[in-house]
């Protein structure tokens, strides 16, 4: 059984069909016998759907980030998997590569010079003098802090718990959270929406970073306080953002961030889940469960991911 937002259901099925012989799929609506249904793969479904299917099996989620999921009261008892894609993790990479390079090379005054039709000149900077903090190290945050340090950015990372990544400073603990944020000329939010994330960067936090720095949320939008952080980019303290992700998606259009003219924003778009590539490994978990083996890339809900 298929539900997303975004559907591509037809896509999703061609790519699925040749690779689990037997197994009927279909839309959630198509559905003509809850009790028939083992497999859902969802995106973003609302609340109570998962009350009128009693004999799932497996819960596969259409991304790599599932807090739509974690926290409901209709979950199952059933492993929940989440979508662990290389091309996801690259797409997220460009995104972010494309979002710090613009700002370590200062792009936005070019842009703002040629509007004005100003030749307006900035020596480029050592990328080793420009502090790029990931705040998040799991998969998608590692591969981006990667990507970036061969940049030879001076690049740090935070974590929860402790990390190792080669040409990365990484601290951990939320003892280090306040001097990491501190020394992020242009701080990276990569961190899952979990209880303990949620408002993370709130009004004080924020204050923390170097003044007029820069800010990339590629995470969800509830891990900041979007409130605060618009305060903060209209005075300046925060001198430059670009959002991927919302309180509210679609941004509402009466929102003032998209009346500041030192916001790039993008509609939730810095990585999505690829079926030609993902179909495999949602096959191979519905194979494994059916051989008796455990499935790949299990989420824990109580963790948050």
């Amino acid at each position: 059984m298929f539900y997303s937002e975004l559907d591509r259901f037809e896509e999703w099925r061609a790519l699925l069909a040749p690779l689990l012989p037997g197994v009927h799929i279909c839309r959630a609506q198509d559905v003509e016998d809850p009790a028939s249904v083992h497999y859902a793969l969802v995106w973003k479904p609302p609340q109570g759907f998962f009350g009128r299917y009693p004999r799932l099996k497996l819960l596969i989620n259409l991304g790599a980030g599932v807090d739509s999921l974690v926290g409901r009261d209709d979950l199952p008892a059933v492993p929940i998997t989440r979508i662990c894609d290389p091309d996801m993790s690259r797409m997220m990479a460009s995104y972010v590569l494309f979002a710090v390079l613009r700002y370590a090379r200062d792009i936005p005054a070019f842009e703002r010079a040629q509007r004005e039709r100003r030749w307006h000149y900035l020596h480029p900077r050592v990328p080793s003098s420009i502090r790029v903090g990931v705040l998040g190290l799991g998969e998608l945050g590692a591969y981006a802090a990667l990507e970036l340090a061969r940049q030879g950015l001076d690049v740090r990372g935070w974590s929860r718990s402790e990390k190792h990544l080669a040409g990365v400073t990484c601290v951990s603990g939320m003892g280090n959270l306040a001097g990491f944020l501190a020394s992020s000329d242009i701080l990276v939010v990569m961190l899952p929406l979990t209880a303990q994330t949620r408002g993370l960067l709130n009004a004080e936090r924020l204050a923390l970073l170097p003044k007029g720095g820069c800010l990339i949320n590629v995470s969800r939008g509830a891990v900041v306080d979007q409130q605060a952080l618009t305060a903060a980019l209209a005075s300046r303290q925060i001198g430059q953002a670009t959002l991927d992700v919302f309180d509210h998606e679609p941004l509402p259009p009466e929102d003032p961030l998209w009346a500041l003219d030192n916001v790039l924003i993008t509609p939730h778009m810095a990585s999505i889940a690829i079926p030609a590539t993902a179909a495999q490994q949602i096959a191979d978990n519905i194979l494994r469960l059916g051989r008796g083996e455990a499935v790949l890339h299990q989420v824990d809900p109580a963790r948050g991911y």
